[in-house]
């Protein structure tokens, strides 16, 4: 009966996914494997004979990816201006590492060319890769050789992965935390504080001609005058002795002080008709509108304090673009308040709710994509595949963050979902596979060449480390998502994505993985085409 149960993809993929949430649970020393241990049931549930169905592995990777691409895009571009450099030399020291492993192995071991660029293939467990080989060479050693260095080309990445923090001597909770610190510390804190206006220069003069948000960054958000306190507009005047209050930085409500005058004590509270509301970006007619634009003051009398954005809290600038799911804290008349609660949307069902439609036509534009056939030369032609395709739709796409009606975003919760239905389905599927013809090859094809592949996956990680950690100084979690990315290895990404709560590995794996793919192609053909 249970074997009977096995031969039903539904259960034993139900049961992989149980059995490996409890193995992944199991700590030695600290250490644990997490949602990576899926892939080791699998391949035990795989020598068996218990094989996933392939499109269930596809339908995994495209959604795991794509919401790994959808949370990366906001941050990519920027990681790739000022980190770009770096991660790519050390992508390509990854990528080159391992071709001269293989290289140097070749002429040591005897092995031919074919079996040589689908060990390489294997090793960085790439399938564009293993296409190009097998193009390269016309031979099927080039697959028996992947299907060899592919089991520990998965197995190895996870693994190292898993202990690099161990072997550093670093929590990668704590330096999760230093990190959102160090992002943090770019938008420093925001207050607020009362000023007694006593500088002669700046009485009967209006907002509007003081500049005093252009001048310091500062936000003025009530003005007492004549005991009586108001929201200001542009046309505000100022009088000796009146007081205003403001909300900005250290820095920002200093410069204001010497324009206006000494910081005070009292608080001016809101009148019985005033108050301060948070208020949900959630329409998408407001979304990559900026403030200026917007122009709230002069429209609802409505005052802007700050915007809260990933638990950050911005300075609301003119030029800043709205983004769904933003929190304005926005001073001003109830009635008025009420009027722009409806402009912005205001409306929390809405930023929990999934819409699902940019999610599908997402998807569907990154397999598109992968499909193109990018030929630079007679010799050299590339295709981003389905990883690629969608990986690099899913970063732009995020990062243009709004086409017309379509919001490229999703909720977090919602991300979160997806991404590890995504990566289960992946992770049973791809172990399953590797285990069917695990044993069966190593004992055809001997132990030559799954060594080979072993030193063509240790070795190029090595490196990563020794210049990543020791020379260029990358943070720990940049480093295991570049590491993830140069092995173009979606397993790795699963583990190290599976460590910590900080996006940085997804958004280092994202600016390196096309790099990769690039460049392991490039040397595959260079491999088939020059070495005897």
């Amino acid at each position: 009966m249970f074997e009977t149960l096995l031969q039903s993809s539904y259960f034993a993929l139900f049961l992989i996914i149980a059995l490996g949430f409890m193995l992944g649970r199991i700590q030695i020393k600290g250490l644990s494997l997490d949602v990576s241990a899926v892939i080791f049931i699998a391949l035990l549930f795989g020598h068996y004979g218990v094989v996933i169905p392939k499109e269930l592995g596809n339908f995994g990777l495209v959604l795991f990816i794509f919401t790994i691409g959808i949370q990366a895009g906001p941050g990519f571009f920027d990681s790739f201006r000022s980190k770009g450099k770096t991660l790519i030399i050390l992508t390509l020291l990854i990528v080159g590492s391992a071709s001269l492993t293989g290289l140097i192995l070749k002429y040591v071991m005897g092995i031919d060319t074919p079996s040589l660029v689908g060990l390489i293939a294997g090793a960085l467990t790439s399938t564009p890769g293993l296409a190009v080989a097998i193009d390269s060479t016309h031979s099927s050693s080039a697959s028996i050789a992947y299907g060899i260095a592919y089991p520990f080309g998965v197995i190895g990445v996870i693994l190292f992965i898993k202990l690099l923090p161990k072997l550093l001597r670093k929590d990668l909770i704590a330096e999760a935390k230093a990190l959102e610190a160090q992002r943090r510390g770019k938008y420093p804190p925001l207050h607020t504080a009362t000023f007694l206006v006593s500088n002669i220069h700046v009485f009967m003069k209006s907002l509007a001609h003081l500049q005093l948000r252009t001048m310091t960054g500062a936000v003025v958000s009530r003005v007492e005058h004549n005991d009586k306190i108001s929201i200001p507009t542009a046309d505000t005047i100022l009088h000796e002795g009146d007081m205003i209050k403001a909300v900005g930085n250290d820095k920002s409500l200093e410069q204001l002080s010497l324009l206006i005058g000494e910081r005070v004590n009292n608080d001016l509270p809101f009148g019985s008709t005033q108050e301060l509301q948070s208020m949900l970006v959630t329409n998408k007619n407001v979304i990559n509108k900026s403030l200026g634009y917007l122009n709230l003051q002069s429209t609802f009398c409505c005052t802007v304090t700050r915007v809260r954005r990933s638990g950050i809290d911005l300075p609301p600038e003119p030029d800043l673009l709205l983004k769904f799911g933003d929190k304005l804290m926005v001073a001003g008349e109830k009635e008025d308040l009420k009027e722009l609660g409806q402009v912005l949307g205001n409306d929390e069902k809405r930023l929990s709710d999934t819409d699902f439609f940019p999610i599908a036509a997402g998807i569907v534009l990154g397999v598109l994509f992968g499909k193109l056939n990018i030929s630079f030369s007679d010799s050299f032609s590339f295709s981003p595949g389905l990883t690629g395709g969608i990986l690099i739709v899913a970063l732009i796409l995020s990062a243009i963050g709004k086409t017309g009606p379509i919001i490229w975003s999703m909720s977090g919760s919602a991300n979160q979902l997806l991404r590890q239905i995504g990566l289960l389905l992946f992770l049973a599927e791809v172990g399953t596979s590797a285990g069917v013809n695990l044993v069966s090859t190593f004992q055809e094809s001997g132990w030559t060449l799954f060594g080979i592949g072993m030193a063509i996956t240790m070795v190029p990680m090595i490196v990563a480390v020794v210049f990543g950690h020791f020379v260029f100084k990358i943070h720990i979690l940049d480093l295991i998502g570049t590491i993830a990315g140069g092995m173009t290895s979606t397993p790795g990404l699963a583990a190290a994505d599976s460590m910590s709560d900080s996006s940085a590995p997804s958004i280092a794996y994202a600016t390196v993985y096309p790099i990769a793919m690039v460049f392991l192609i490039l040397f595959i053909q260079f491999i088939a085409a020059l070495v005897v």
